[in-house]
């Protein structure tokens, strides 16, 4: 399927159609696999990405919670299943597999065929090594841990040399769908064996080896990797495309990832034909190219997002839900999201986006729109009713203050839209302040090996990708990983457990609905834009797909004149 100079907008309805097939090619066949036709175009593809910290530990899809880590692995490791067109779970390395009836048992036979770059052999000891690094509390999982259920999972096992089975305490929901995830691909037996886990956060061709369409041949931190294709690939999932199914030989030769953090380089890159491909463009880098096709998907799971620290070490004004609700209520979002993306994206209202399955509550919207007099009343409610000489609320001598902090790189949009939050705020006389760091400041700050989380902020920012609402438990229960708000809710604690342990979506909605409208009355989190993956590539690109997030699949790619 080629993108034939159209944009293209996505949902999350086509997105299903290709979701985590990290190669859709080479399905049966290794003949001639990375070697274009005589007299063809070179089939060499340069991918332009930001990075995103990949530098800093996140070469390790078992240990990362990056997207970039995900997009730029996904060439390297095969997962169990793969889902297709119609929400169905297709082979992959897996050829068959059975889930018992109390859904706490998962059997999968898998493909006898299968060998790691390294021509180790994939199979169910591999695996079991594999699922065994993920739970390793050396391997500090965050993403691939939660996606294999947390304290649900207790065991994987080798029940024959090519059966695997794994264990839950609790039926798990999304297990499924996150085993289609380069979070939980899989690694040659060898480099768990051999390497450390600093190594495997590191990556390179030696660390970096799986059983997928393309090797690793070399890694330059903060530059670039380099990939040729695997000749011996031949067990790809056979995935429904728009144009029937798709199957054959990877045919690219070779792939190089460019890591650019500034857009203005990956759009430079494409204009000057350097690159075929770049991902993270806003409108304003859109606007800057002719000629290229664009592909547009909406993401699943939560919106890009403002997260309030309720229990900062040393006191946070957060603290107080009444002054949370008027930070919710004392900007206009609506003029800020408009006017900082050009149009282009929606404002959110919600803490899951409306393409997240069977999840999405209509219902909040509306119902936190701006209202600086509401804002205001909130405040003087709280107590805060002096103000200083500028204008900034004082309680105590205490002045009503907050301090955002992000990391690098943040787009021009987003520092728009945060400036107009800021001028917003400082009307009803509260302070905000804003600073943006380099990623390991960042986790620094964030977390400490020695101390735990440290959240050594007001707020933080970002938006997470994801096809399960069982992404909330990251983010709100109080063990979650990524619950930057710090919150300590019992209840909630329990109805994200609940959920995730119902496998009818008709069960598990109501309560992923009930939890947000939850946030809209105790604002752990205030959504603010609805966000979408871009990829911009020239039309001598054909063949290129995307999964379930809107990222980019090359094992199909044929580079043309």
């Amino acid at each position: 399927m080629a993108l034939h100079k159209k944009v293209w907008q996505r949902t999350a309805a086509f997105a299903i159609s290709v979701s985590m097939a990290a190669t859709l090619a080479a399905c049966s066949s290794d003949e001639g696999a990375g070697k274009p036709e005589a007299n063809s175009v070179p089939q060499n593809l340069t991918f332009a990405i930001t990075g995103a910290n990949l530098e800093n530990g996140h070469m390790d899809p078992h240990s990362s919670q990056i997207d970039s880590s995900s997009y730029v692995l996904r060439n390297v490791y095969d997962s169990l299943v793969a889902l297709d067109t119609d929400g169905s779970f297709k082979p992959w390395l897996a050829t068959e597999w059975d889930i018992s009836q109390d859904g706490k048992t998962y059997v999968f036979t898998l493909r006898q065929d299968v060998t790691f770059h390294d021509g180790e052999p994939f199979n169910a000891a591999a695996a079991v090594q594999n699922f065994n690094h993920v739970v390793d509390p050396a391997t500090a999982s965050t993403q691939a841990l939660t996606m294999l259920g947390s304290e649900l999972f207790e065991s994987a096992e080798a029940t024959g040399e090519y059966e695997l089975t794994l264990h839950l305490s609790e039926p798990f929901a999304p297990l499924m769908a996150n085993l289609s995830t380069p979070s939980l691909g899989f690694y040659s037996p060898k480099v768990l064996q051999e390497r450390t886990q600093d190594e495997l956060k590191a990556g390179g061709p030696e660390v970096n080896v799986g059983t997928g369409p393309f090797i690793m041949t070399n890694l330059v931190a903060k530059q670039q990797i380099d990939f040729k294709a695997n000749p011996d690939y031949a067990w790809a999932p056979e995935l429904k495309t728009e144009d029937g199914v798709l199957s054959g030989p990877t045919k690219l030769e070779t792939l190089t990832v460019r890591i650019i953090p500034e857009e203005s380089g990956r759009v430079g890159a494409l204009q000057s034909g350097d690159a075929q491909v770049a991902v993270n463009l806003t409108p304003t880098g859109l606007g800057q190219l002719a000629g290229v096709d664009i592909n547009r998907q909406d993401s699943p799971g939560m919106p890009y997002s403002a997260f309030l620290n309720w229990d900062r070490e040393g006191g946070t004004v957060f603290s107080d839900v009444l002054v949370r609700r008027a930070f919710q209520q004392g900007f206009d979002l609506d003029a800020a999201v408009a006017a900082a993306f050009g149009g282009e994206y929606n404002r959110a209202w919600s803490i899951l986006s409306p393409t997240t399955p069977n999840a999405y509550e209509p219902a909040v919207e509306e119902t936190w729109a701006y209202d600086e007099a509401a804002a205001n009343a909130l405040l003087d409610e709280a107590g805060w009713t002096e103000r200083g000489a500028d204008g900034i609320r004082v309680k105590d001598g205490e002045r009503l203050s907050a301090e955002w902090l992000a990391w690098l790189p943040s787009s021009d949009e987003n520092r728009a839209l945060f400036n107009f939050m800021i001028d917003d705020l400082k009307e009803i006389g509260f302070e905000l302040t804003y600073e943006a760091v380099e990623g390991p400041e960042y986790q620094a700050r964030y977390f400490s090996e020695s101390e735990g989380f440290i959240l050594d902020f007001d707020i933080t920012d970002w938006g997470y990708s994801s096809l399960d609402a069982d992404i909330l438990r990251q983010h709100l229960h109080s063990e979650g990983y990524q619950n930057a708000s710090q919150v300590k809710d019992a209840n909630v604690d329990a109805l994200l457990t609940q959920a995730a342990t119902l496998t009818d979506p008709a069960q598990r909605e109501p309560i992923y609905q009930e939890l947000q409208r939850w946030n809209v009355e105790n604002v752990a989190i205030v959504p603010l834009y609805l966000t979408q993956f871009t990829t911009a590539s020239l039309p001598s690109v054909d063949g290129l797909l995307f999964d379930s997030y809107g990222w980019p699949l090359f094992a199909g790619v044929t580079l043309t004149k």
